[in-house]
């Protein structure tokens, strides 16, 4: 028992330690330290009003084409619903509604990723990076010349990005690195061609007949419906196809 003790407490302070590690890290950067001296304040009294823990945070991300807004949904990692935490303006756009196929199609993507980067020393200020391109992307994208580099980060131009003002991102990439350093192993994002209301949903579709895109929306649909209900997320499997199949909690 006692080895079993020894064994136990050496892998949580291990996993502590490489948790709380990832903050530090990030610190080291100019951009992120001056991030926490002028934003952190604030956010510390969102995360009060959202009775959030800090050493607890856990985020979602939606963004919104046609709005041209990224929500960003937080909660406890021990509640069971998120909660809309703070919400930015999208300041520049490329492309139109539709996914994002190929490299140079200007196309900014639609479908569910996660974020899989954090660059703190960005040409945008601050950047955190999205799976594009992800399975489904790789499935029905042009083989070879899909592309990548998608990031949400400061700055106000884009070419296939979603830019929020250097201001902006130094709140985001904050929440995120929070996130990240608690334990949050994935960050979910959610792309969206625009709110998915039933008349939104119904207008889009009459404007293409790629199969592809009527799967991926009618898939987007569906998570928009069940998390407007629920403010919870789905869970998700890419078939053979490249269509998402959603697995609700």
């Amino acid at each position: 028992m006692k080895a079993y003790l020894v064994i136990v407490t050496f892998l949580m302070v291990n996993l502590t330690n490489t948790f709380g590690s990832f903050k530090e890290e990030q610190k080291k950067y100019p951009r992120v330290r001056q991030a926490y001296n002028e934003k952190w304040p604030w956010l510390i009294d969102l995360l009060e009003q959202h009775n959030i823990d800090q050493a607890k945070i856990n985020v979602y991300i939606r963004a919104f084409k046609a709005e041209q807004i990224i929500e960003v949904w937080a909660k406890n990692d021990s509640d069971s619903t998120f909660k809309l935490f703070v919400q930015y303006d999208i300041c520049a756009s490329s492309g139109t509604l539709g996914p994002k196929r190929q490299q140079g199609d200007l196309q900014v993507p639609e479908g569910f990723y996660v974020i899989d980067r954090f660059n703190p020393a960005s040409n945008y200020h601050l950047s955190l990076g999205i799976n594009y391109p992800n399975m489904a992307d790789r499935i029905l994208g042009v083989n070879g010349e899909l592309g990548g580099d998608i990031f949400i980060h400061g700055n106000c131009v884009t070419i296939g990005c979603l830019p929020i003002t250097d201001e902006k991102i130094k709140e985001l990439y904050l929440i995120c690195v929070e996130a990240k350093n608690n334990g949050q192993k994935n960050i979910p994002v959610t792309i969206y061609p625009c709110k998915l209301t039933d008349e939104n949903y119904n207008q889009i579709k009459q404007n293409t007949d790629a199969k592809g895109t009527l799967q991926l929306w009618s898939a987007l649909k569906d998570e928009y419906t069940y998390f407007e209900r629920s403010n919870k997320i789905s869970e998700y499997k890419v078939l053979k196809s490249g269509a998402y199949q959603l697995i609700t909690k």
